[in-house]
């Protein structure tokens, strides 16, 4: 009778462990800035993360019915800070991260990852990167545990600057970017694809910022319109952008502004209708494309959080995420990893593809010029300001991603 107790006393703990193993959430540390500068942009991520895990988790969840877990971690926008949140993360066994803003982080988790991973083959971490837009990443620095779900700034840059070569107007024009990888990268790319596309352009001026150090951009502006400039191309984001558009505003600044990020956080509020028919911004999704599927999860993150999606990428990385946890049939990074690669999905923004060969997402790109919002086309309007992203260009992604320099 005795072993008979014993017995369903060991069936009802082992069915206790595995239902506990069952209910247990797959955690995804978020590492991005929640303090400083670049809050703002850290924060509005984080809340659109937690908005598609939550409608992930109320469709069934993955793997049978577990659950997402969002858990975030302020890095400050440092590299320094982001290393210290990274063996936190490790600390508390959390096995995959996404982080975004921006490439000079991404770098460092990039090395931090393959070092872990290489001592801790049992304990493996995922990256997801969900915005920094270093090619390097996915090129010379290529890793197995790294998935890139943004176009790279290559990819946007191609992209650019065939739009304005088919502009003869365009004669001048001044690059103004932040001083750092990211940066870098575009600097370098507009002046090769402009020199092969449009070798009569003169580029007038070419210069850095520190990242988040500038406060009044007022000297900037003045010397760009000295140089008589008729473009400018800018990678800056956040406040970076925000500060240096209404500077440019508030100096009655004619250039036109091709930019990397002219649609997101506070920057239609700083343009205001100086941007109608003036700024162009590329991104994967604007909330005025006809007929886009995320148009009900746009409205309602924005009744939520009283602020405007920009992240159409954010909703396609959680979708393939628990797409491959399905397909990998198991929450080990290393078998999730091989899930995604190659995989094929068709979300809410259009078909997606996760490249095989260096974990680099394809996807539809839109170039759209701020217009007055007239309640029809355009129809919606970003940050109360009666301007919208619109007269797009839509950029297929098999018409303008290159193969991967390996």
């Amino acid at each position: 009778m005795q072993l008979r107790h014993g017995a369903a006393a060991l069936a009802l703990a082992a069915g206790c462990i595995a239902g506990n193993a069952l209910a247990q959430s797959i955690k995804i540390a978020y590492i991005d800035p929640l303090s400083g500068a670049f809050a703002n942009v850290g924060e509005a991520g984080a809340s659109q993360f937690q908005m598609v895990i939550e409608d992930i988790n109320a469709k069934g969840g993955v793997l049978g019915g577990r659950k997402l877990e969002l858990v975030k971690f302020d890095n400050k926008t440092s590299p320094q800070e982001s290393l210290i949140q990274f063996k936190a993360v490790t600390d508390q066994g959390i096995r995959y991260i996404t982080q975004g803003n921006g490439s000079s982080v991404a770098g460092v988790l990039i090395d931090a990852v393959n070092k872990w991973n290489e001592r801790n083959p049992d304990k493996t971490v995922l990256f997801l990167n969900y915005a920094a837009v270093d090619p390097d990443f996915t090129n010379d620095k290529c890793s197995f545990w790294h998935f890139r779900f943004d176009a790279n700034s290559d990819m946007k840059m191609q992209a650019l600057t065939s739009f304005i070569a088919k502009r003869p107007a365009i004669k001048k024009v001044y690059l103004f970017n932040q001083d750092y990888q990211f940066g870098k990268q575009v600097s370098r790319a507009a002046n090769e694809m402009l020199g092969k596309k449009r070798p009569d352009i003169k580029i007038v001026g070419d210069e850095f910022i520190g990242l988040g150090k500038v406060k009044d951009f007022a000297p900037y502006v003045a010397k760009i319109k000295a140089t008589g400039a008729d473009t400018v191309i800018t990678g800056n984001w956040g406040n970076d952008l925000t500060l240096f558009v209404k500077a440019a505003r508030e100096a009655g600044l004619k250039s036109d502004f091709y930019t990397y990020y002219g649609g997101g956080l506070g920057t239609p509020a700083a343009l205001g209708a100086s941007a109608e028919g003036k700024v162009k911004q590329i991104t994967e999704w604007h909330i005025n494309i006809p007929n886009t599927p995320i148009l009900p999860f746009a409205q309602e993150f924005k009744k939520r959080t009283k602020i405007d999606l920009y992240y159409g990428r954010v909703n396609v990385q959680m979708r393939m995420f628990a797409a491959a946890l399905n397909s990998a049939g198991s929450d080990d990074p290393a078998k999730v990893a091989t899930a995604l690669e190659g995989m094929f999905l068709s979300t809410e923004i259009g078909d997606v593809e996760m490249r095989k060969d260096d974990h680099q997402l394809l996807q539809n790109l839109y170039i759209s010029t701020f217009t007055k919002v007239d309640g029809k086309n355009p129809k919606y309007d970003l940050e109360g300001t009666g301007f919208a992203p619109h007269r797009h260009v839509e950029l297929p992604h098999r018409l303008r991603c290159r193969p991967p320099a390996r």
